[in-house]
């Protein structure tokens, strides 16, 4: 089945994987992609719609990204967020200068004159703005729908054309009727038909794999985390027993994940999955190594040997299956979807271990889009929300060197912290959550007894992408537990710390 499509065009502004986002939640697929297509390649590409995006520049200063013009008379309705908006009415003759005063954050948008695009949205509302610059003339046969108190064109259009523009930010939470206009832009001026489901895309990808695969072998990296899992579910419902699964067990990962990822994949999916212990293996590098990016290395390059020394008893392989997403995509710089594509050094395997090709059923999606499609697979709420993790694991959420005892106090430290955030009823809204076994160690008194030993530092963010990220307010009675749990229950552990550090200047992960 061909999706009606939504095109992105990115202009580098910070909500524009967010915008991509609040299309899809709406049902309409779309692609996020470079600001620099063709008017041909748009055509080609055929979309029911397109969307500008924001970005950092001025239209007007030497350098900034343009479009090809005749994309705005292609016929296809086009819609301008910030800079987008601006860029329209530059483009086409009107005119945008620098405003006497910038407008930051919460405003209040006033509607001028009904129109399409604000059906159901008052008169009067709260919008994102983020804005220096701001359109001070409209092109001819465009008028004005909507403004503020420092913005006299916050929205403007010509139905004629089916081309807008928007100065606010529909895309976040913080525009009260930001979907109400998003929705209208796709229903009401593209008249799309919401064909984007998830029952429909793993249809869809159990077709496209079988249709490709055929009876080929294909092998899948089981790391646990939900991107792997998610991808090795939907692959095995399309071919079964033609996949098989390694999962490497380095004595990294956090308290009864190893166990979980055999019990529900193996005996509960049935899956042929294969279970490398290489515990020893990997502790023994890691012996005495403190520097974060050198525990990096040897990590992945172990991985890497024991995944090969796994595969090679298997025999012959045709292809690989990696849980990449779309950001990953993006990210690299690559806009042509595809369900298989041909091998290339993927996620730092070699490139002689002879596949035909990489089979990547996720490429489209974002994470929360993966977590919806392995709702559809019937995967547990324990993998399809389970917390992110980094590669390297709790290698790096120890500082310094990682020995069994550190492991042990971090693995049991984190595992309270989970419990009792989910008891809490707050794991869906903490966008990730961890202890951190700190390299200090401080004076206690446990038992009536003097003690010296380790500091737990519980990091908790919010944020939309993981760009970004601000600490999560836990209620005090919350941290109080965890605290009193962590420094009663936990060897080796005598005080607890919440960091509260926004992203940036700190990164999430501590090291």
């Amino acid at each position: 089945m061909q999706h009606q499509k939504i095109l992105v065009l990115d202009f580098g502004g910070q909500y524009n994987q967010l915008i991509a986002r609040r299309v899809r939640d709406l049902g309409v697929f779309c692609e996020l992609k470079p600001s620099d297509m063709t008017a041909a390649e748009v055509r080609a590409y055929a979309p029911v719609g397109i969307i500008f995006t924001g970005g950092p520049n001025s239209v007007y200063e030497a350098g900034a990204p343009h479009i090809d013009e005749e994309i705005l008379a292609l016929g296809i309705p086009v819609l301008g967020i910030c800079y987008g908006a601006q860029l329209i009415a530059h483009l086409m003759g009107g005119e945008v200068a620098r405003a006497d005063m910038g407008e930051y954050g919460k405003c209040t948008l006033l509607i001028e004159k009904e129109a399409p695009m604000s059906e159901g949205v008052p008169y009067e509302s709260v919008c994102w703005m983020s804005h220096t610059d701001r359109i001070t003339a409209l092109p001819a046969g465009f008028e004005v729908l909507a403004k503020t108190a420092a913005c006299p064109i916050a929205m403007y259009g010509d139905a004629a054309r089916n081309i807008y523009g928007i100065q606010f930010h529909p895309e976040v939470v913080h525009t009260r009727y930001g979907t109400a206009f998003l929705k209208n832009f796709l229903y009401n001026i593209c008249n799309a038909a919401g064909d984007w489901t998830m029952a429909g895309f793993v249809q869809e990808q159990v077709e496209k794999i079988r249709s490709a695969v055929g009876e080929g072998r294909v092998l899948c990296a089981m790391s646990g985390g939900v991107d792997s899992a998610v991808a090795a579910t939907l692959v095995y419902r399309a071919i079964g027993k033609n996949l098989t699964c390694v999962f490497v067990d380095n004595g990294l990962h956090r308290k009864g994940e190893p166990e979980e990822i055999m019990r529900i994949f193996k005996d509960g999916l049935g899956m042929d999955l294969i279970k490398a212990d290489a515990q020893d293996l990997f502790l023994d590098a890691l012996a005495g190594v403190t520097d974060p990016e050198q525990k990096r290395k040897i990590i992945g390059e172990l991985f890497i040997r024991v995944f090969e020394k796994e595969a090679a008893k298997l025999g012959k392989i045709d292809y690989l299956v990696q849980g990449t997403i779309y950001p990953d995509v993006i990210e690299s710089g690559k806009g042509k979807s595809a369900t298989i594509k041909s091998h290339h050094n993927v996620g730092g395997l070699p490139a002689d271990i002879g596949f035909r090709g990489i089979v990547e059923p996720l490429r489209d999606l974002f994470k929360d889009e993966v977590r919806k499609v392995g709702t559809e697979l019937g995967l547990p709420d324990g993998v399809v929300w389970r917390q992110p993790c980094p590669g390297p694991a709790l290698a790096i959420r120890i500082m310094g060197d990682v020995t069994r005892e550190k492991l042990a106090t971090v693995r049991e430290a984190d595992a309270i912290f989970r419990e009792e955030i989910e008891r809490a009823g707050l794991s869906r809204d903490i966008w990730q959550y961890f202890a951190v076994l700190t390299d200090s160690k401080t004076v206690g008194v446990q038992g009536d007894s003097r003690t010296y030993e380790n500091v737990i530092a519980l990091r908790a963010i919010t944020s939309v992408d993981g760009m970004t990220a601000d600490w999560a307010r836990i209620p005090f009675e919350v941290l109080e537990r965890v605290s009193t749990r962590i420094t009663g229950e936990v060897k080796h552990a005598n005080r607890v710390v919440y960091d509260i550090t926004s992203k940036p200047p700190a990164t999430i992960e501590w090291e």
